[in-house]
């Protein structure tokens, strides 16, 4: 008689290893409360139309209803949006999530026109009242971006339709996150012991990793079968959001899909094709890499399941309260009071849903807003993986903590160019602690496969990705064909690329990658992983050399939030992320953790 390892409903999980979602809304009738007061601030939103010509004490008025009506939009969707992703089988929390979207764009909709009014007044105009008034000088950089996009912006009443059109639009997403982690079905694993174990989102990362070969391999085979079993329901949800895309770079005038995603947080073109520059012409360092775990672990054929194949005799069991720990020593050179509020908010004010059961959305993320504490969303699994995740998605809430701690409402969104390197910073840091700690061999060797599966995924997987998205916009743009086929054929190809003769490939399992990643309904978000883990590395060894202001510095790059433009912002925390330096450099530590790691293994 086999064993079989399920996960547990959500409903009995321990309340410790739940966030703290009361802390916005007590109740489902608060929330629903607040939804009602929302309703009610929109026509009052709204009455400010074709005012705010009459002069600056008007704009100051209509700033201030906006924003109040946004702080309480931002709990009102992060209580239901974190509901839902917990438990993606509760239907009345995937309910409220939905009505939060629809509200979402009513309220979007009901201040659409705040932009166009502000470029009708004209910018020399603002700029004296800003002069004049000095309750509005913090508007500067927002209107200087504003004037910057000045081109792409229509009319109120376009705007407003675009506003009303992001609800429907939000389709594909939802129907993207309901088939992928509350309908997706996956077969088990099976064990050499004929045990079963369940494969879900809460669970592949930790049967990746699996010491049981046969466990790896059947988890790996069984993931892609059940989205190769939806290929064509996946491919046309993925194909209508490109089309959405494509609908709306051309509304707007932009010339590409690409160029649209990086003007709009300012971003040059040529970060983005530095960055696929760099990464092809180290693919050699990749292709190292694989032969060094085929020949570590003995294996006539290396495949792509043998990837995060743990070669150490012993993981490392690490307890969440021991993760917390170590994070909070690892993050210690920024000092007392960043350490303090990360360790706070990791046991004291439950910012993380760490439990791992039944209907939990695949992944991690951070997320929280204006006014509400930030929150996590992993699985925690008790291994060196999980704490590294828990470091990142903690470098992501020490960032939104303190941005929205010193700045105001109008600049607490920061974009994810720069939230990838406050999140790879977090790993960095603490895993540069780590290697000077936890000396054991095996231990060292566990902490290169973390940070070179982080590598794996940031600097491999991630960047295979955007030279596919890329690809597949271009063909949308083009109205050339698109299908499950073609996605899989080409998803394929550029592994192949990547594995060379190293691994050997299974390839309709390949090609369905791009099924796994929600990511790819964020719009040129994954290259901004690669960039991401470049910058990070560059300002944490500046930290780690003990460099004069460099604390200071990245302290204040947390602090700036939206309030200038990235690049401005990095800069300033002492990393260029236009040249295509850090990226080498990046490459340059990753090869080292190879040599360190062929070292250990002999």
């Amino acid at each position: 008689m086999t064993e079989t390892h399920t996960l547990p409903a959500r409903s009995a999980v321990p309340f410790e290893q739940t966030w703290a979602l009361e802390s916005i809304f007590a109740t489902p009738a608060d929330w629903e409360a607040g939804c009602q007061e929302l309703e009610a601030m929109l026509p009052t939103l709204a009455a400010y139309k074709g005012r705010l010509a009459e002069g600056p004490q008007v704009l100051l008025e209509c700033i201030a209803v906006y924003e109040k009506a946004g702080i309480l939009m931002g709990k009102i969707i992060n209580y239901a949006s974190n509901a839902a992703a917990v438990d993606t089988s509760n239907q009345e929390a995937a309910a409220r999530d939905g009505q939060a979207r629809g509200l979402g764009a009513r309220f979007g909709a009901a201040a659409a026109f705040f932009n166009p009014e502000l470029m009708e007044i004209g910018f020399e105009r603002l700029r004296q009242w800003m002069a004049e008034t000095p309750e509005l000088a913090f508007m500067a950089h927002y209107v200087d971006d504003l004037e910057k996009h000045a081109p792409y912006l229509r009319s109120s009443e376009v705007e407003q339709v675009m506003a009303l059109a992001r609800d429907p639009f939000a389709a594909p997403t939802a129907v993207y996150t309901m088939l992928n982690n509350a309908d997706l079905k996956f077969e088990p694993a099976t064990a050499s012991d004929g045990s079963k174990l369940e494969v879900g989102q809460s669970s592949i990362s930790s049967l990746r990793v699996h010491p049981d070969r046969e466990v790896r391999r059947t988890a790996w085979q069984n993931y892609a079968d059940g989205y190769l079993a939806f290929r064509n329901t996946f491919a046309a949800s993925l194909i209508g959001f490109l089309k959405q895309q494509v609908f709306n770079m051309r509304v707007r005038g932009y010339p590409s899909t690409l160029n649209a995603a990086v003007t709009a947080n300012n971003i040059p073109e040529e970060v983005f094709h530095n960055l696929i520059g760099v990464f092809q012409k180290h693919l050699p360092t990749w292709h190292r890499y694989w032969r060094l775990r085929k020949r570590a672990l003995g294996y006539d054929s290396f495949h792509e399941y043998d990837i995060k194949a743990p070669l150490a005799g012993k993981s490392p069991v690490i307890p969440f309260a021991q993760a917390v720990e170590w994070i909070t020593q690892g993050m210690a050179p920024l000092g007392e009071e960043y350490t303090s509020i990360l360790r706070r908010g990791c046991t004291e004010d439950r910012w993380v849903d760490w439990a791992r059961n039944r209907g939990k959305r695949e992944g991690a993320y951070s997320s929280g807003s204006y006014g509400t504490r930030p929150f996590i969303m992993m699985s925690y699994a008790d291994d060196i993986y999980s704490l590294s995740t828990l470091a990142h998605e903690l470098g992501h809430s020490m960032h939104s903590y303190y941005t929205r701690a010193n700045q105001p409402y109008v600049y607490s969104w920061y974009g994810i160019f720069m939230a990838e390197v406050a999140s790879n910073f977090n790993q960095a840091m603490v895993r540069d602690y780590l290697f000077k700690t936890q000396t054991s061999r095996d231990f060292q060797i566990a902490l290169i496969e973390e940070a070179m599966s982080n590598y794996h995924r940031y600097f491999f997987i991630m960047p295979t990705l955007a030279r596919f998205e890329l690809e597949m916009y271009t063909r949308a743009e083009k109205g050339a064909p698109l299908s499950a086929q073609i996605m899989i054929d080409r998803m394929a190809e550029l592994f192949k690329e990547g594995y060379g003769d190293e691994v050997a490939m299974d390839h309709e399992r390949t090609g369905i990658t791009w099924a796994q990643f929600q990511h790819l309904y964020m719009n040129y978000y994954v290259y901004q992983y690669a960039t991401g883990i470049s910058g990070a590395h560059a300002l944490a060894h500046r930290i780690q050399r003990g460099e004069p202001g460099a604390v200071e510095a990245y302290l204040g790059f947390l602090k700036s939030g939206g309030s200038d433009y990235p690049l401005d912002i990095l800069k300033r925390a002492g990393v260029d992320l236009t040249s295509p330096e850090p990226v080498e450099q990046a490459f340059g530590v990753l090869a080292a953790l190879v040599d360190r790691l062929e070292q250990l293994v002999g």
